[in-house]
């Protein structure tokens, strides 16, 4: 039996132009709706974005640990304090050689020095000779061999009731550079110097009590006790 496709196959009728025409248009959604689309397909981006920035954030800000290997500079803050402080030092031989005392002592680990408030240092130098030092305030090594007396420093080298050439001489100023151990001081303020009834006004001042030698700042003023003739 024959069968004929073109009586099968019938083309499909178009629409009339009036069904086309009258087809309701797409309505248009609202500027929320689209907007709500348009996060939805970037929101995984912009998640990972804002993680990547948190992350940065954590490692920029988090406390770094210090390498054991790696030493960290010490601050100059004091370690310790002492109250009502005394310090003694002594020579090979036994002999007290450096005595210090104050109202309050701090020592600082940076630069293993101390500072003391209220400060007086007796020092017995060769042959027994002491030094006495007196300040407000003292900056000083460890071992006190070095001191920095600021504030109505005084020091006066030799024992008392001593005359002539070996009579005390005694040094004032607002800062004074002792070096306990080699018997010298020096200056850049102003000093007075006093000695057997003598003072001497210095710009600044050098000294080694040692050598008996001084280098002197102008401008100078001094006032001498000439001794009397009965007296020479």
């Amino acid at each position: 039996m024959a069968i004929d496709l073109d009586t099968l196959i019938q083309p499909l009728d178009p629409l009339p132009a009036s069904a086309a025409q009258t087809a309701p248009p797409r309505p248009r959604q609202p500027l929320w709706w689209r907007f709500g689309q348009l996060l939805s397909a970037y929101l995984p981006l912009v998640l990972m974005g804002l993680l990547a920035l948190a992350t940065w954030w954590l490692v920029q800000n988090t406390p770094r640990i210090a390498d054991p290997g790696q030493a960290v500079p010490a601050r100059h803050e004091p370690d310790y304090t002492m109250d009502g402080f005394t310090m003694q030092r002594f020579a090979a031989d036994g002999s007290l050689r450096v005595l210090v005392h104050g109202a309050q002592m701090r020592h600082y680990p940076d630069t293993d020095t101390i500072e003391i408030d209220g400060v007086t240092i007796r020092a017995w130098g060769a042959g027994g000779r002491l030094t006495v030092a007196t300040a407000r305030r003292a900056v000083a090594n460890a071992d006190a061999t070095e001191v920095q007396l600021q504030g109505q420093a005084r020091v006066v080298h030799g024992a008392e009731g001593s005359t002539g050439a070996d009579a005390p001489i005694e040094f004032a100023s607002e800062f004074l550079h002792a070096f306990l151990d080699t018997e010298r001081l020096k200056s850049h303020l102003p000093v007075v110097l006093r000695q057997a009834g003598s003072e001497l006004r210095v710009a600044w001042i050098e000294y080694d009590h040692l050598a008996r030698t001084a280098r002197l700042g102008g401008p100078l003023r001094g006032r001498f006790d000439v001794p009397t003739k009965a007296a020479r």
